[in-house]
């Protein structure tokens, strides 16, 4: 695992903040499927977050004056680097993270096309004239906010990152990103060589891994107007109220707990096989996963039948082994509370049909039926490969099942009829719908973001969204001459 891309001797100790930088105390990048040491990287302290800033505030105005084209270059480079470094990036996280190796692949493909989307959205129409009564010239413009602050979570690494860092980027901002400790060189260190090696000038790019002292920092800091969190609810709960005593903007991609609503006239092979990818992707560890299996009362028996044939067919091993459905949960804390959830919700009257067992940090697939509305797997999220199955009788009760939630991120239907499937959407508060299809979906074309305690809405992904989330509306007036006014 050794290239000019994450040679080790690169970044080993440090951390990326105008160069490499010691850093305050070492931290352990380890292998979760087996606890391997693979390297050390620097963990910061807030005095990083300080230095980081002042240098991101400085560097910043020059990169915003730069031509449109100078910076889409830059970004059009980082999209070809994780092209070409992408079976090296994909190892690493898959070791780092625990993601099984075909997901590992594609994030870094997503993340070149992260890329390539900002790269034109530096050259998108950024203004429009308005119409005035006075005689002048009235338009409104964007203009960037200067220094955003991401907070990425460990699930997905890259992706959680760069989707905010690439745009922001793009649109003449400097960005200080704070990576999961638990995953720094998938989420942080090959960020910052990424962009390193693409040109992107000196302290517009910050990449400071450490606890939840630097997040707190990094939110609480004056000089950085617009916060970009992805991670779990409390925690973006936390940096809400901590911006809005600033007044400060913050974009929140947060938890779920998504239903797929099965209709009794789904093909029921391939409607569980959706329901098993949606539930047991990356163990699960995924924000859309497929947190509540709605299932028509005349074919439950039957979807039950083959989600938990399904779920005990899957490997679940080392993610770099041939074969493996899914790797390791991220941490023994991870692991203890799926666990927690999945026996308080037996205990509480649901039927265990597959998994509920674990080795390690590997987490078995677990089936649950007949689950009560009360129990803690249906009715929070799990963030685990968890699938909990409830009956319905007809669309008015699967729409009220599946609107119960305090979340809102993603609502998957199968149905051959389509039209009843929009109109069931229709009643349910959600940031994203795929028909016949699971919950888990997002491409960087598309808006992507929740509803309730999902998030703020979509921040992430589009034209709109990305102006919207990281720069300024300004209104401009111009006239040939000032007017007279009475003295």
């Amino acid at each position: 695992m050794s290239s000019a891309l994450l040679r080790a001797s690169h970044w080993s100790g440090r951390y990326f903040s105008a160069g490499w930088q010691p850093g305050a105390s070492p931290g352990a990048v380890t292998e979760k499927a087996t606890g391997t040491r693979l390297e050390t990287v620097g963990l910061v302290d807030a005095l990083a977050v300080e230095r980081a800033v002042d240098a991101a505030v400085t560097a910043q105005p020059e990169w915003a004056a730069l031509g449109y084209d100078a910076r889409a270059a830059v970004l059009r480079r980082a999209g070809l680097l994780f092209e070409q470094h992408a079976d090296e990036a994909a190892e690493w996280t898959a070791r780092e993270s625990g993601a099984p190796l075909a997901m590992a692949h594609r994030a870094q493909g997503v993340a070149a096309q992260e890329c390539y989307e900002a790269a034109g959205l530096a050259s998108a129409p950024y203004g429009e004239l308005l119409r005035s009564t006075a005689p002048r010239l009235s338009f409104a413009r964007r203009r960037p906010v200067g220094v955003v602050g991401v907070i990425a979570p460990f699930n997905a690494p890259l992706l959680l990152a760069i989707r905010a860092v690439a745009p922001a980027l793009a649109l003449g901002n400097a960005v200080v990103l704070k990576p999961d400790p638990r995953t720094a060189v998938s989420g942080g260190v090959l960020i910052a060589r990424v962009f390193e090696e693409a040109g992107l000038p000196e302290g517009l790019l910050h990449v400071l891994p450490g606890g939840a002292d630097v997040g707190q920092a990094l939110v609480a800091h004056p000089r950085v107007p617009v916060i970009s969190f992805t991670g779990s609810t409390p925690a973006g709960r936390a940096i809400a109220r901590a911006c809005a005593d600033q007044l400060k903007r913050v974009h929140l991609e947060l938890g779920g707990n998504s239903a797929l609503v099965v209709m009794g006239d789904a093909d029921v092979p391939r409607a569980a096989a959706a329901g098993a990818f949606g539930s047991f992707r990356h163990a699960g560890q995924i924000c859309m996963a497929s947190g509540r299996h709605l299932v028509h009362e005349s074919i439950v028996d039957d979807y039950l039948a083959e989600l938990t044939r399904i779920a005990t067919a899957t490997t679940v091993g080392d993610p770099l082994g041939p074969g493996v459905g899914y790797g390791p949960l991220i941490d023994t804390v991870q692991r203890d509370r799926v666990h927690g959830l999945v026996t308080q919700s037996v205990e509480a009257g649901a039927s265990l049909l597959a998994g509920g067992t674990f080795e390690g940090l590997f987490y078995r697939p677990t089936v649950l039926s007949q689950v009560p509305m009360h129990a803690p797997a249906f009715a929070q999220e799990v963030f685990g490969p968890v699938a909990p199955v409830v009956s319905f009788a007809d669309a008015d009760e699967a729409a009220a099942l599946a609107a119960d939630s305090s979340y809102g991120l993603s609502l998957g239907i199968i149905t051959r009829d389509v039209m009843t499937a929009l109109e069931l959407a229709d009643r349910v508060p959600t940031g994203s719908v795929h028909i016949n299809d699971q919950t888990i979906n997002d491409e960087p074309t598309a808006p992507f973001g929740g509803v309730g305690e999902s998030g703020s809405g979509a921040r992430h992904g589009g034209l709109q969204s990305n102006l919207e989330a990281f720069s300024e509306l300004q209104w401009v007036t111009m006239r040939r001459e000032a007017p007279h006014y009475p003295a």
